[in-house]
């Protein structure tokens, strides 16, 4: 199946042929326009001047890779330190699945196996890792047993909740919709937790009550 992450027809074409390339889209999907992130394995490659690959990456001078993100327009908002993730991922895949990215997922036994094999991928946390087994399951058919319920909320069918639902430019607006419809339900609820008074302890405090009159102490013998 053809992604459409992009919405440009050629970088989006390199993520539905390159595994690579797709997974480091997902890599740089964080704190930049989502449209941004899958555009940029394309322009990467462009750069390099070659195929991008998980083993040329790997063996790539850093500083030169640096470079590469760096140069205007930048790749990422932070691109020094996304080449060294991008370059990490690189590294990982090399040396565990022999430089076949695909193999992430080919080899997975099962939902919970799919999703340990992407959650140890550098960049990718538990949520990040819940969507890319989702966006695997719902459009490019990769379904061992129990997929949907690792990738849970995620692989809900009929869902706009993230890149695993955006098939088009209308459901890119629907994902981009029910975001911001999130962002603003979760920054009015920590505003109303901000603005609740104080609970009261229950606890008596002991007050002094000064205008109470002293008791005379009793008068004491003179000495003679």
């Amino acid at each position: 199946m053809d992604l459409h992450l992009s919405q440009d027809p050629e970088a989006d074409a390199l993520l539905s042929d390159n595994p690579f390339a797709l997974v480091v889209g997902m890599v740089l999907d964080q704190q930049v326009p989502l449209e941004w992130a899958f555009a940029s394995p394309l322009e990467l490659q462009r750069r390099l001047g070659k195929s991008l690959d998980a083993k040329r990456i790997a063996q790539m001078d850093p500083e030169a890779l640096a470079a590469a993100f760096s140069s205007r327009p930048a790749l990422h908002r932070y691109p020094g330190s996304m080449a060294a993730r991008v370059q990490e991922l690189a590294t990982l895949v090399v040396e565990r699945y022999g430089g076949r990215t695909e193999a992430i997922w080919e080899g997975a036994t099962s939902g919970e196996d799919l999703f340990r094999r992407v959650k140890e991928l550098p960049g990718f946390g538990e949520q990040k890792a819940r969507i890319f087994v989702a966006l695997l399951g719902k459009q490019l058919d990769v379904r061992p047993e129990g997929w949907d319920t690792v990738s849970t909320p995620f692989s809900e069918r009929g869902s706009f909740r993230s890149v695993a639902d955006i098939t088009d430019v209308e459901s890119l607006n629907e994902v981009r919709a029910f975001k911001q419809a999130l962002k603003a339900a979760n920054k009015a609820k920590a505003s109303a937790d901000t603005e609740k008074p104080a609970k009261k302890t229950g606890k008596a405090t002991k007050t002094t009550n000064t205008s109470a009159p002293q008791r005379r102490r009793p008068a004491t013998a003179g000495t003679r």
